[in-house]
């Protein structure tokens, strides 16, 4: 797996661990992407031949498998940022999921960042999506 295909691969399982996987998560996901220097070069041909093997590897080793080949793919840097990315998307809905909970709670643990490190930029995100006139 490849630098561009792990960063992505950490996306897709953020917006896939709750089982689906639908358009507005697919475009928010792909929004996420289209301006980062790893994708910036990518046709739309390109792009679309990523996410269909991404989605198999998907499908074969579920959202864990996906992590699992991914992480050790990315550096420090690489993986705080994939981790900011995955925070985002699951809470830009303001909607989070057990199994989103569970998938960020994971990705702490796993990554090889301090943890007190990863709990913040996952903190940070919560903020920045926020909605401040909830009580």
């Amino acid at each position: 797996m490849t630098t561009p295909e792990a960063f992505a691969a950490i996306a897709l399982a953020a917006v896939a661990c709750d089982g689906k996987l639908g358009r507005d998560e697919a475009h928010a996901l792909r929004c996420q992407l289209e301006y980062r220097s790893l994708y910036k070069d990518s046709t739309e041909a390109a792009m679309g031949e990523l996410f269909d093997r991404l989605l198999l590897l998907l499908r074969d080793g579920g959202v864990q498998g996906l992590i699992d080949t991914a992480l050790p793919q990315l550096n420090g840097r690489q993986q705080q940022s994939a981790l900011a990315v995955a925070a985002h998307l699951v809470h830009a809905d303001r909607k989070i999921t057990p199994e989103e909970t569970n998938l960020l709670d994971q990705l702490t643990r796993q990554m090889s960042l301090p943890e007190n490190e990863a709990r913040m930029v996952v903190e940070a995100i919560e903020a920045l999506n926020r909605d401040m006139l909830d009580s």
